[in-house]
């Protein structure tokens, strides 16, 4: 009965990272139907995302120190509504007050990251904690279903955009509402494992090869997330307006494409993978050649498809630090997950909003204005093929400490020995 209840709990817990999605996925799908109905420039766009993820950022700091204060298990069933209830706010004040959309769209953003945070903190050491004969098939797979959640986001809301209209979004967002409140009952109705929050604390500095240790995972996932989070956030402004593409396919062909290869290569990891460091390393080289073919190549059909590949490169960069943390760094807990989460959150709303700033303010110049005509492209093109160059500086620098950190971790192993 027992081995039951928690099969069912393992269920519940994929069930909300899939719900969870709608809360990544959703808002890069608005950003030009807000920039066209509000006026909001892509620097305020990008700190949307800022928002987001600094929020999460903040919560995991939180749970990195004091989660023993916290009763997990109230905080985790709870989250979902947090979600549902950031949802709604961000719809219903700019459908009220739509002179103070974007004030209203700073307020959903912080109560849905709120749960955000909490979800990356307690869903994933939740799972960990599960009795599961494949615990590392269990991560990928738990991290795979973000991905199928992204596609669902992007197929129904690309087409209730297309075929609803536009300016009915608000009522798309509380149509997604839906499933993280489904999430809070399944929750509150599924037993949920123990785990030691103190043990798990007063390990994260017991030593110094485990501090070094859980320090380069945190570099390592903050350098992932960059390469991930500014193509996903990014990708369906990016082929229409950067590729001319329209909306519909730009979403369809893009975002979900990029949402379908990244969950399709974490199952794939989940049922056949192994030897994480190796397949680190290449996602980081395949993240930095798309980015490098995205920010050089004239032809858009060609940069399309690099775009849609970082899907692909990028899908284990944080599953698969995570894994590499637990294999690296023995009997981590709530703590070191947190920490991790808040190295992902601070890459996730860095990049992104680099990219913004840079492609706001190179379209501006007089010397986008001329490099652009000499190579037919508008200003704005020129903006986020310089955008991209520039991220594609994070996946180069996660090689370099990919390799930096296996050494370290030989060398932290002839020590232990």
């Amino acid at each position: 009965m027992e081995k039951f209840n928690y099969r069912r709990t393992k269920l519940t817990c994929y069930f909300t990272y899939l719900a969870m999605s709608s809360v990544f996925s959703l808002p890069p799908l608005l950003f030009a139907t807000f920039r066209e109905m509000y006026g909001i420039s892509y620097t305020l766009l990008g700190t949307l995302v800022l928002v987001n993820f600094c929020t999460q950022l903040g919560i995991d700091l939180i749970f990195s120190f004091f989660s023993k204060h916290f009763n997990i298990h109230k905080t985790i069933r709870l989250m979902p509504l947090v979600t549902a209830a950031g949802l709604c706010v961000y719809a219903l004040i700019p459908m009220l007050f739509p002179q103070y959309a974007y004030i209203g769209l700073i307020i959903g953003t912080l109560l849905f990251s709120v749960a955000a945070g909490l979800g990356e903190v307690l869903v994933s050491p939740t799972v960990a904690a599960l009795p599961s004969d494949t615990p590392e098939k269990d991560m990928s797979t738990l991290h795979s279903l973000y991905g199928y959640g992204f596609v669902g986001v992007v197929l129904i809301s690309t087409l209730f955009l297309q075929f609803v209209g536009k300016e009915y979004w608000m009522y798309l967002t509380f149509f997604w509402a839906i499933l993280p409140i489904i999430a809070s009952i399944l929750l509150m109705t599924s037993p949920l494992p123990n785990m030691n929050m103190e043990h798990s604390e007063a390990t994260v500095t017991k030593s110094k090869h485990r501090t070094k240790s859980l320090l380069l995972c945190m570099a390592c996932i903050f350098l992932g997330a960059c390469a991930e989070n500014t193509m996903s956030n990014w990708i369906s402004v990016y082929t229409e307006n950067a590729l001319h593409m329209p909306k519909i396919w730009g979403d369809i062909l893009g975002m979900c494409l990029f949402a379908v290869l990244l969950a399709l290569t974490r199952t794939a990891y989940a049922k056949y993978g192994k030897n994480i460091s190796k397949v680190l390393t290449l996602s980081m080289l395949g993240a930095a050649v798309c980015y490098l073919i995205v920010a050089f190549s004239p032809n858009a059909v060609l940069s399309l498809i690099a775009c849609i590949a970082v899907g692909i490169c990028s899908s284990m960069l944080w599953p698969g630090t995570l894994i590499l943390m637990e294999e690296k760094v023995p009997a981590v807990g709530v703590a070191a997950y947190a920490l991790m989460a808040a190295g992902g959150d601070l890459g996730a709303s860095v990049a992104p909003q680099t990219l913004g700033i840079i492609v706001d303010n190179i379209s501006l110049t007089d010397w986008a204005q001329t490099f652009g005509s000499a190579l037919s492209l508008t200003p704005e093109q020129v903006g986020f093929k310089a955008g991209m160059l520039i991220a594609a500086v994070f996946p180069i620098l996660g090689v370099i400490l990919l390799a930096y950190m296996k050494k370290a971790f030989q060398k932290s192993t002839s020590i232990g020995k």
